[in-house]
């Protein structure tokens, strides 16, 4: 399910943005650890950039810990979980990752849309708001449903083609927003029609619903997300260090 993504110096440096399309790979599992990432060329010729472009995204991952470079052996993953401002602890995709799960991301659809009066969204965001809906995979099995709301103004720079692989915080943070407070709901309910049928449930099983409000630095909401987990198929860990 690996989307080819356009790298383009308007987005910024090209090293960074591979560097971060890898990164991503790296901590949902679609590069394990103990395994190799794609060779170099491989990796030239999928986003289409030079060797050098690739060589410096390699190196940032070497320094940041996930990655370990050996003459003639390749370049293997040594690391798959990574610091989180959202929690002290792993974060949830981390420790399935780790028990050598494959997390995969599936942009179904990212729009500018009109808020009904009566919703969550025209209360948070006014008449209109950007909507990015994603289906996550456990294993190549439909797991999580995500529907993410935001403030469409402020999300001008990101293309959905951004949205295939690209973590959705970094892109928020790519747009000079700071993240600094988050605040999740969480509750048993029945998905719309449209979810239960792209998780593949029977129509009127309980999921956990995930609800996620984000704050900037000045304490206004930038996205607001309504999560529906299949909790048969995997329970939702939270897990903590103190």
């Amino acid at each position: 399910m690996n989307v080819t993504v356009n790298v383009t110096r308007k987005k910024g440096p090209l090293y960074l943005q591979v560097k971060n399309i890898l990164k991503d790979r790296i901590l949902h599992g679609i590069y394990p650890i103990d395994t190799n990432i794609p060779s170099e060329p491989q990796l030239e010729s999928e986003f289409n950039v030079s060797k050098i472009t690739v060589r410096n995204a390699i190196k940032e991952l070497v320094q940041e810990g996930f990655l370990e470079t050996k003459s003639g052996k390749g370049t293997k993953v040594i690391r798959n979980t990574s610091a989180s401002k959202l929690s002290k602890g792993k974060r949830f995709t981390e420790v399935l990752v780790e028990e050598g799960h494959k997390i995969q991301k599936q942009l179904l659809q990212a729009e500018v849309i009109c808020n009904q009066e009566d919703t969550e969204p025209y209360q948070l965001f006014g008449e209109h708001c950007l909507r990015i809906e994603r289906l996550y995979h456990l294993d190549d099995v439909p797991y999580i449903h995500y529907t993410h709301y935001l403030d469409a103004r402020r999300m001008e720079g990101i293309e959905p083609s951004d949205l295939h692989v690209q973590s959705l915080y970094g892109l928020i943070e790519g747009q000079d927003i700071s993240l600094e407070r988050f605040r999740d709901g969480f509750a048993v309910a029945v998905a719309p029609f449209h979810v239960e049928d792209r998780l593949r449930v029977k129509k009127g099983t309980p999921l956990l619903k995930r609800s996620r409000y984000s704050y900037d630095e000045t304490g206004d909401v930038i996205e607001y997300s309504e999560g529906y987990y299949n909790t048969e198929m995997q329970h939702y860990v939270v897990n903590y260090d103190v």
